[in-house]
């Protein structure tokens, strides 16, 4: 017997049928899909209402389970089914209306399940068409008038396009109303060609309720009064995201909840209470607001931006040298990406004075277009992008991805294609060094992973990935500049990083994002702060060449580093000694912490997202930090600090006995570039450094060999074997 449930649309009840359950799959197998259903449904913005989240979660984390189980899935999925389909064991399809509200939003789109009873067993694409969408092929003038739909199966991960094989599964129905009010629509399914059931079968005619949007404009100010831009993340009850994540265009980006408006913009909302979540970067508060649509008529809404920090009052000025324009989450046009408006929208939306668009292999022939070896026309005087370039997707990146900043050429010399330039990274370093660029490497612990905690550790790292790998190497010939923190774990990027200063080298490190990458949430999740006498991309890249910056996630800041009054980056950052006594160590110091623990980011491993943040430094349960001393790279005193926002004076008194570099840092949130001490005009010379460094050339040639040209081995053995010989004087040095 059909069992019937009502439908109510606009306060008509309609009956409709509840979709038949399958007894003939498996548990684990519908479970494992359900959970991609379920993630999928999260990621563009439409997630399950949170009881059946819940219930749905409780199911398929059991180790096993029954038929009971396999019926209990399906019946809360079932719910937000707008459509079932039947495969006969012919590959016949049939579909027919399911019981979720077939409700649609004017100028949005809505996801909704399909329900998919698949007797034949074939893993085919499920298509779906409809004679009221501008996507169908054969429609003609004379149709216009009956196009107000769109639609689109989304088949991107964790989704596949092609069905399992699975006695059941649930696909994802994304559906756009171009219209608001009553309209029917026939969606017709098919699994490929004459697989439609006889009868038009296959077709299915629903009545749908689109919700009539109102135009709501925002008014955006800043802390000074100022109209400005910022992020906002708007949900209704059910969770859902405005405006809709699919297929999301100028900016809004579909890979994230928030968009991104500047004052006077609008976004289109139906009539429903909203939440909105709505802040500028990690330097203000984050507020909310509850706000209810209870008509189509247009209106205004305010938002005053709170602060809680403004780094650049003090002359320290924000920066994300790797962002990207094309790849990794941007892949919705993979040979072009977005545009520097679409960027600049981001980069002011997170108050980010300085973005730099790095050009890669994704979208090369398309983005390396906008390169001007100037900041980009879209630049603000307070906010700046310019494009550059990150080697990588070139035959070098195996040796290490290279970060280039500040170049006035950007194709290696004798190139005209990405597969031209050289197999590894050195030779690109020094040509872009003579054209006065500043250079560094790209996500630094790529390769350099350790199982250590401790820093610095003698545990030698594998030098197998995309890191700062050959930078054991690249630092004794000058080459490089910095080594990109934030965006792996510290202990994989600091390692190297302190085994190098002990060996007597300067190079310093920079705060990245690399967005959208491995990070995709936001631009500047990993930051430089570099002091400036007034905001200039060419002076804030030569700042990170200098040191004069330090690297955060914006939680936590250590400005005006000094040590017996040197400031770190100035001049040559030296304190000099006649012999072994105290330094006077001096620092403003802020951080800001929500009064209660996030656990669930505390417990994670170091080598799980975030890598950098605040919250993992919380001393238990209260509100304080730990601000480190660090002397060649040990700690030698810690204050706790209250990170309640305020900024606070510290300061230490420490003996130096032989030179040294000193630093100070809160794990994992932020870090400064050193300042050095030289005591008696002796150089730094740690041997346990210097013997880690030279094992380090080692490995990383015998891990990079095999990947270079014929042509470039005998110039690369050379350059590695000169590396070998200097850290050999070095450690003669020490000894």
């Amino acid at each position: 017997m059909k069992v019937l449930r009502l439908l109510c649309l606009a306060g008509l009840c309609l009956p409709a049928e509840e979709l038949p359950v399958v007894k003939a799959v498996e548990f684990q197998p519908l479970a494992a899909q359900a959970a991609r259903v379920a993630q999928a449904l999260e990621i563009i913005g439409e997630p399950l209402p949170k009881a059946d989240a819940a219930a749905l979660q409780k199911l398929i984390t059991a180790p096993s389970g029954g038929a009971a189980q396999v019926e209990a899935i399906q019946k809360i999925l079932d719910r937000h089914a707008l459509v079932g389909i039947e495969i006969n064991p012919e590959s016949r399809v049939k579909a027919q209306q399911g019981p979720a509200a077939a409700r649609l939003m004017e100028q949005g789109w809505r996801a909704f399940l399909v329900k998919v009873a698949n007797q034949a067993g074939i893993t085919a694409v499920l298509a779906v068409d409809s004679p009221n969408s501008g996507q169908l092929a054969n429609a003609n003038s004379g149709q216009v008038g009956r196009r107000w739909i769109d639609h689109a199966m989304f088949n991107k991960q964790p989704m596949k396009p092609h069905l399992s094989g699975l006695e059941v599964e649930y696909r994802i129905l994304q559906l756009y109303s171009k219209d608001a009010g009553k309209r029917e629509a026939k969606l017709i399914f098919d699994v490929g060609q004459g697989t439609q059931d006889l009868g038009f079968r296959s077709e299915v005619d629903i009545l749908f309720t689109a919700a009539p949007a109102a135009k709501v404009v925002f008014r955006v100010k800043d802390t000074d009064g100022k109209p400005t831009t910022a992020g906002f993340t708007i949900r209704d009850e059910m969770r859902r995201v405005y405006p809709p994540q699919t297929k999301r265009l100028n900016g809004d980006f579909f890979f994230h909840p928030q968009v991104y408006r500047a004052d006077g913009e609008h976004v289109m909302l139906p009539p429903g209470s909203y939440t909105i979540a709505y802040g500028r970067g990690p330097e203000y508060r984050t507020g909310t607001r509850k706000l209810a649509i209870t008509s189509t008529e247009g209106r205004e809404e305010s938002f005053q931006l709170e602060r809680w920090i403004d780094p650049a009052k003090l002359g320290w000025f924000s920066g994300d040298h790797h962002i990207h324009a094309a790849g990794c989450a941007h892949y919705e046009r993979p040979t072009e990406g977005v545009y520097p408006q679409d960027m600049m929208r981001h980069v002011l939306g997170e108050d980010l004075k300085v973005g730099s668009v790095l050009t890669w292999g994704p979208g090369w022939y398309f983005q390396k277009t906008f390169f001007e070896g100037k900041d980009n026309a879209v630049s603000t005087l307070d906010n700046r992008i310019r494009y550059d370039v990150e080697v990588s997707g070139h035959p070098s990146s195996h040796t290490g991805h290279i970060v280039l900043l500040g170049l006035k050429e950007q194709d290696y010399p004798g190139t005209q294609r990405i597969e031209d330039w050289p197999t590894w990274g050195l030779p690109i370093m020094r040509w872009a060094k003579g054209q006065g660029a500043v250079t560094g490497y790209a996500h630094s612990g790529w390769g350099l992973q350790i199982q250590d905690t401790k820093l610095p550790s003698k545990e030698l790292p594998p030098f197998d990935g995309i890191g700062a790998n050959e930078f054991v190497v690249t630092v004794t010939k000058g080459l490089t500049d910095f080594i990109s923190t934030v965006d792996t774990p510290y202990t994989w990027e600091l390692n190297i990083w302190y085994h190098t200063l002990n060996a007597g080298y300067k190079a310093r490190i920079s705060g990245e994002t690399d967005f959208p990458c491995i990070y995709g949430e936001k631009v500047g999740l990993g930051r430089s702060y570099v002091r400036q006498p007034k905001l200039d991309y060419g002076d804030w890249v030569f700042g990170i060449r200098e040191g004069r910056n330090y690297v955060s996630d914006g939680k936590s800041h250590l400005l005006d580093f000094k040590v017996n009054g040197v400031e770190m980056g100035s001049g040559d950052s030296e304190v000099k000694l006649a012999g072994a006594g105290n330094v006077r160590v001096t620092a403003k110091v802020a951080a800001l912490l929500s009064t209660t623990p996030d656990e669930e980011i505390r417990k994670r491993r170091v080598d799980q997202k975030p890598y950098w943040e605040l919250e993992r430094a919380r001393m238990g349960n209260s509100r304080k930090v730990p601000l480190e001393l660090l002397v060649n790279g040990n700690v030698v005193a810690t204050r706790e600090i209250d990170a309640d926002g305020a900024m606070r004076d510290v300061n230490f008194d420490v003996k130096i006995d032989k030179s040294a570099w000193v630093a100070l840092r809160i794990l994992p949130s932020s870090h400064t570039n050193p300042i050095w001490v030289k005591v008696a005009d002796k150089p730094i010379r740690v041997k346990e450094s210097i013997d880690w460094c030279l094992a380090a050339v080692e490995r990383c040639f015998n891990q990079k060999i095999g990947r270079i040209r014929l042509t470039e081995q005998g110039e690369m053995k050379r350059a590695y074997d000169e590396a070998k010989g200097v850290y050999q004087q070095l450690l003669r040095e020490a000894n």
